[in-house]
């Protein structure tokens, strides 16, 4: 299944073809063919984008857990 955001940039790709036809400037079968050619290349970007934060995510299982122990400075 195809996630929301993807067709949101794929939509935002191909919004100069979507403006050129409210001025009949571009025939409906080409700005639709326009936008199924941005909904893979959306995909694409957005993949790559997810994965390079997902490096960047905290695990908390990662780290030791430490325990506070007070100090005497008398």
């Amino acid at each position: 299944m195809i996630r929301p955001s993807v067709l949101l940039f794929a939509l935002l790709i191909s919004a100069p073809a979507w403006y050129r036809l409210l001025f009949d400037q571009l025939d409906f079968v080409q700005v639709l063919i326009r936008f199924l050619i941005a909904v893979p290349i959306a995909a694409v970007l957005l993949a790559g984008v997810r994965f390079i934060v997902a490096g960047y995510r905290k695990n908390p299982s990662d780290g030791v857990p430490v325990t506070p122990e007070p100090t005497d400075r008398t």
